[in-house]
Order: C-alpha cells, then structure tokens, then sequence
C-alpha cells in the first residue's frame, strides 16, 4: 500500500470546475474529480497556514488552546506514526514557513524531507544592497502600525530578490516541489510502504506566475503587475482588482498542471490499483467577495473555510461521485493511518473517512472552526453560526511547550507573564505554560465583539443575508459547548462566547 497527497495552500473551492468554478479552463482538476470522491461539506478546523499543519500531523483542534507554533513534544504526529510502523514518510514543499521558528519540528517528524525557498519574501537570495521596492503590492495605507511597515518592506523587497533569479518555469518553487515529488514516484513507485506528500505554498499569495500562464487569460502586455493583495478591505481600482485576480487565476493553471505531472504518473504505473490519493488544502482565500482581500481579518466566510476536498481509495475504487458528509481537516491524519493499519491514537479526534469514502458515511453531525482568540464557527453543512468574542472577555492565552510565534520566540516580555499549568487530558500528563494572548475581533462592522451571525447555506450560499432564528441558534451554540467539552478546551472559553 502506498500513499500520495498533494497539498496545496489558499486554494480555493468556488474556481475548480467540479465546483462550479468557470472562470478559467482547468483541466487536470476536471480529471482529478472523474478519478476521485469529490466532497462537497470539507471544512478548516484551524486557521490559518500552521495550525492547519499541525492539525495534518495530530489530527485534533488546534485552535482552542494555541495560535501559530511548532509541534508540541506530547503531540502524536500522523507521518511520524507512519516512519515508526516501517512507513516510509517523506515530504518535499515549497512552504517556507516550515522552517521559521514557528514551523519547527514539522519536516523532521517526517523519515526524509526537501524544502524549496524562495516564497513570500523568504530570506533566501542574499543581496546586501538597499531593499528595492516592490511593484507588486500597494504600500500600506497611513497610520499603520510601525512594526507592521517594517515587516511589509523587508518581505516585499526581498520577494524582488528572490524573483530575480527565476529564469524559467523550472526555477519556481512550486515547479521545483513537484520534479522532486515525481523523481520520488519514478524512483520508488514499484516498492511498497511509502507515503510522500506534495505540498506547494501555491496559489497562496503573491500570485507570482510565469507569463506563460496569464497569457492563457490575458496579454501579459494589458495586465498590471500587482499581485500581493493586502490583508484589508477592498479599496482598489477596478485595473487593480482585475490584476490581483488574474495573477491568482494564472498561478492556479500553473497549479493544475503540476497536479496533470502526478495524475499522469498514477496512470502510467497503475498506481490507481494499491495507491491513495489526497488533494487538500489549508484553506480558501478571499479576492473581493464581501469587500475583503485575503484571510483574518474578516469575519469567517464561507470563501476562507469551506475547502475542497479530493480522495481516491484503492480499497473501494470509487470514483467521479460525490460526497455530502461533513468532513474537515482532523481527518486526514486518521484517515491515512487507517489506510496503512495503523491503529489510531486516542488524542486524534479526526476519523478515518474509508466508509465516507465508500458509501458517504457520517462521521460528525457539526463541524467546529476558527483562528485562536477569534471568531468562534460552527456548521452542520446547512447552517453556519459564527461567535465573536466579547469585549469584556476573560484573557485568553497560549497554552504550549514551544513558545514560538510565527517568525520568532516569544518575547522574554510575554513569558515574564506566562503561568505553569496543569496538564489537558491531550498533553499525556505534561503541564504546559500558559502565555497571555489577545483576543482578535473581525474588522469593520459585519460582526462586532460579542456579536453573532446566522446563515442559511443552501438558501444563501453567498452568505449576503444573515438570518434570525432562536431555535436554530440554540442548537448550534449546544453544539459548541459539547464539542468544546470534548476538546478539553480551556475553561476560560466558555466565557470568551455569549453561549
């Protein structure tokens, strides 16, 4: 048996063609629905890049007890699992975040890993010359805070550096992650007890493309060149917003032809016989639905956490149907083990979905998601309820044993305040730090601290118009406090939400 998923990051549900999507020809996703089950309710768990991440390796929420960080020592981790039970588990990515201070002790977990630089202003290519400014983004808009400035300088600017030194298709990330995915089928593809996955950054921002992609939507000559949208509401010119989707469009066909070099390889070894497959992603993004651009920073919408979603599984050999049970990133990690026979840690919530698979078996009734200290989500694939903190919650915290933020430790300022804690029925008798933290509020007026918004998804699928029913609310929010109770979450939550 072996083991194939291709993993990409910001992908977004509504412009694959088995969704709906029309706005650009996408043939090797076309192909990958006739060969797979297509899932129609996949939700996030764990906003956004990295908590998703480590929702792939422990299959629970990360979500209700720490933002952005490494894998924790007591966390069960799915390819480390693997590797222990004589699966070889390898990964290859372009997603540079795993090697920052908050991506720490995720590629290792793997038997052998490759990580390509160069996305998102990675450090890489060394230029000690002044940072050049970028033509590919808007500057921030006044006022904003002086840390923030800083950090869009640097990164943006050396996203020019890095880009220089692209000169062919061949040098980009994505396509450089996906020849070393290929060399490891072409190389092992007769042997059994592998799994490898395939994880590009794309098509997360900046959508940085070669012209050979936007020419099959556009002149490359009558498009602008920015595409880096900002995390903030939609200001721009309609020429600005025609670049910013465009550029995404192009960068997801250079995505679906990297997807066509796998799907090609499961057809010329008939790895279609003994070989599962998974198409996922983190996440969605936003290009001006609801006024936004991007994620975080606006309430949680169905364009950021309703996923697609794509298996085939030898053991049924089901194909081109589809599934309406509602499934969410904490599956994955069970879903593999069980593939492979492994049997699957207590601590994992996620369930295997070989019976989903088969015949659309239900493996949860509501569907819980959301960003630490931020708007709390529940769906059951018809309706969606989201929770915004209130202002006079109590302090929230990051409880870990990695205290690393995103691109740093955390500060000798934020530990001085953090407190020893007593062990979650996860932490296997481990005792955690527990770091003061914010609670984060939606921007803009949609939903308000303390607020909450109902919608009718299949009535409303667009979310334009939030409705009003006690009953339906009152499910939903019950929902919460028994999905809360078995996530062991921590007991300041249940005061964080007006429950």
């Amino acid at each position: 048996m072996k083991a194939v998923m291709v993993m990409y990051d910001s992908l977004r549900l509504q412009d694959l063609p088995c969704y709906g999507g029309k706005a650009i020809e996408l043939p090797n996703f076309k192909r990958l629905a006739e060969h797979t089950v297509v899932f129609d309710n996949s939700y996030v768990c764990s906003m956004p890049c990295m908590p998703a991440r480590r929702e792939l390796h422990t299959g629970r929420a990360n979500f209700l007890h720490r933002s952005w960080g490494p894998l924790e020592p007591f966390d069960d981790s799915m390819p480390e699992l693997l590797k222990q039970n004589g699966i070889y588990s390898r990964i290859v990515t372009d997603h540079n975040h795993y090697v920052e201070d908050g991506g720490a002790t995720y590629c290792t977990r793997y038997s052998t890993w490759e990580c390509n630089r160069g996305q998102e202003g990675d450090p890489w290519q060394a230029s000690a010359g002044p940072v050049p400014a970028s033509t590919h983004s808007k500057p921030l808009a006044p006022g904003a805070p002086a840390p923030m400035v800083n950090l869009f300088n640097r990164m943006h600017g050396q996203d020019m550096i890095n880009r220089a030194s692209y000169q062919s298709v061949e040098d980009y990330p994505q396509a450089r992650t996906f020849a070393q995915g290929i060399d490891f089928i072409e190389k092992n593809h007769q042997y059994d007890n592998w799994y490898i996955q395939i994880e590009t950054f794309d098509p997360h921002e900046p959508f940085d493309t070669p012209d050979q992609y936007i020419s099959r939507i556009c002149d490359p000559d009558t498009l602008g060149e920015l595409d880096w949208p900002p995390y903030a509401p939609v200001t721009e010119t309609e020429e600005e917003i025609r670049s910013f989707r465009t550029h995404y469009l192009a960068l997801l066909s250079f995505c679906d032809e990297s997807l066509g070099r796998v799907l090609d390889q499961f057809d010329r070894y008939d790895l279609w016989k003994d070989t599962l497959l998974i198409v996922n992603t983190d996440h969605g993004y936003m290009l001006g639905e609801h006024g936004w651009w991007s994620k975080g920073s606006m309430p949680d919408y169905q364009e950021v956490m309703h996923t697609p979603f794509f298996i085939y599984d030898p053991r049924s050999r089901i194909k081109g149907e589809r599934r309406q049970a509602l499934v969410q990133t904490i599956d994955i990690a069970p879903t593999i083990l069980d593939f492979f026979g492994i049997p699957v840690p207590k601590d994992m919530l996620g369930k295997p979905l070989k019976d989903t698979v088969a015949n659309d078996a239900s493996v949860r009734e509501y569907a819980l998601f959301g960003y630490h200290g931020g708007t709390l989500n529940v769906t059951d694939g018809r309706y969606k309820l989201m929770l915004a903190a209130k202002k006079d919650a109590p302090q929230g915290y990051d409880y870990t044993l990695m205290p690393c933020h995103m691109r740093a430790r955390f500060s000798v300022q934020e530990l001085q305040k953090a407190e020893w804690r007593e062990p979650f029925d996860f932490t296997k008798g481990c005792n955690v730090i527990a770091v003061p933290t914010p609670n984060k509020y939606p921007a803009g007026d949609t939903l308000k601290p303390g607020g909450e918004l109902l919608f009718d998804l299949q009535e409303d699928p667009g979310e334009m118009n939030p409705i009003e029913n006690a009953e339906i609310t009152r499910r939903l929010k019950d929902a919460i406090l028994v999905l809360l109770k078995e996530n062991d979450a921590p007991k300041e939550l249940y005061d964080t939400y007006n429950f």
